[in-house]
């Protein structure tokens, strides 16, 4: 369903950036564009059709993006990640002392305590 919801939301973009692009330019900002005698879009009727499609391409942009957001709503995805408890944190420690961690990070200080010569380290002398 969240497939079929994105490709519909995916072509209705692109035909409203493409009927956008068809409209034509009435401010002249920039100075470019307007100008010239009859063409494609010159008719009064054709720029009404383009508004037209403009507001249904627009409103139905607008549907597509709620449907999706509603879609990513009611998935079987958790609000937050500290929502989620770890299990090593609902059981006690099996080893050790009270407070002892079974984590990764407990886990490189145990190695790096282990590993770690006694003493401070003086370089060689020359």
């Amino acid at each position: 369903m969240e497939t079929v919801v994105i490709v519909i939301h995916l072509m209705v973009v692109l035909a409203l950036v493409l009927v956008v692009l068809l409209q034509r330019s009435e401010g002249g900002a920039l100075g470019i564009g307007g100008g010239g005698g009859g063409g494609f879009m010159s008719s009064r009727g054709t720029a009404n059709v383009l508004t037209r499609a403009t507001a249904i391409l627009a409103a139905v942009f607008f549907v597509t993006s709620l449907g999706l957001s509603l879609i990513a709503e009611m998935g079987d995805r958790p609000g937050s990640v500290l929502d989620q408890l770890p299990a090593s944190t609902t059981t006690a420690p099996a080893t050790g002392t009270e407070g002892a961690g079974n984590g990764l990070l407990d886990s490189l200080k145990q190695q790096s305590e282990e590993s770690a010569p006694a003493g401070p380290q003086v370089p060689a002398a020359q």
